[in-house]
């Protein structure tokens, strides 16, 4: 029977069943009961962006950088509501000291593209644990995957559910490429994201053009994995930006290092005598 109400988030049931609480609902058709609540969250999330003009940008060098300023804000705000706060702590309990899991656990499979589904999201995987069971472990901004006991590699973790988002290191599909046709991949975006790129390179979807476009996808992607992921990408994006097929060699081209330069060293010559007089200076 429909009653009207939404169930539950799992997770949100979790911490209450921890902390031996019981979670209840506004009544139905009166969300003026949550009115103080929402308007708390609303008038500090004006104060947030107030704080954020005042900054003069939103941009932060690191999440640990807007994680100082987000709690320097709520104890600001916090600050003048003590009086009120001591009020509701003396008449609240203890809450339980033990330790709320930090992540929770699945497992998944390997697919024969050595890809993992977790959440709604693709991540890649080493092709050697292909069609293996992993065991991954979800912390709310990373997550880390084990083979048994062993453990595999550790990324950051997306946010939301959509097909086409990926987390998909080129070293790991360059080396499962080799058994595969890539071209069987829908991944092109997740690696090298530029949209004008896999179209100029792959060409028709089958026929002798289809396996040329695979060998020329498959050579960027192992010049991102043998050099770095952001050089090439600019380096795409300025041959898509002058109208040109980006070819490997081209893109190579790009981001070919500078041949070094070795300095030519004048040697000196040796004294020896300075040794002599040094030595025999030590025996006096």
């Amino acid at each position: 029977m429909r009653t009207g109400q939404r169930d539950f988030n799992r997770e949100y049931l979790e911490l209450m069943t921890h902390l031996g609480m019981k979670p209840r609902t506004i009544a139905v058709g009166q969300k003026q009961q949550n009115g103080t609540v929402e308007a708390q969250n609303g008038a500090f999330k004006r104060f947030l962006n107030q704080g954020l003009l005042r900054r003069g940008s939103r941009e932060f060098d690191a999440e640990t950088a807007f994680d100082r300023w987000l709690e320097q804000g709520l104890t600001q705000e916090n600050h003048r509501r003590q009086a009120r706060l001591q009020d509701e702590l003396a008449v609240m309990k203890p809450l339980p000291v033990d330790r709320f899991p930090e992540f929770k656990e699945v497992t998944v499979g390997v697919s024969q593209n050595s890809t993992i589904n977790v959440l709604g999201n693709r991540y890649s995987v080493p092709p050697r644990l292909l069609h293996q069971s992993l065991r991954v472990q979800i912390y709310e901004n990373h997550w880390v995957v084990f083979a048994g006991q062993t453990w595999i590699q550790e990324m950051p973790r997306l946010i939301g559910r959509s097909p086409s988002c990926h987390r998909l290191p080129p070293r790991n599909l360059v080396a499962g490429a080799k058994t595969r046709r890539l071209g069987s991949l829908s991944l092109s975006r997740s690696v090298i994201p530029d949209a004008g790129v896999s179209p100029s390179l792959r060409g028709p979807a089958s026929g002798p053009s289809r396996y040329r476009g695979d060998a020329a996808y498959l050579r960027l992607l192992h010049l991102a994995a043998s050099t770095q992921e952001a050089d090439v990408q600019a380096a795409l994006e300025r041959v898509l930006e002058a109208g040109q097929v980006p070819e490997p060699d081209r893109v190579r081209e790009l981001v070919r290092p500078a041949t070094p330069v070795v300095p030519a060293l004048a040697i000196p010559a040796v004294e020896l005598a300075s040794y002599d007089a040094l030595l025999g200076g030590l025996t006096q």
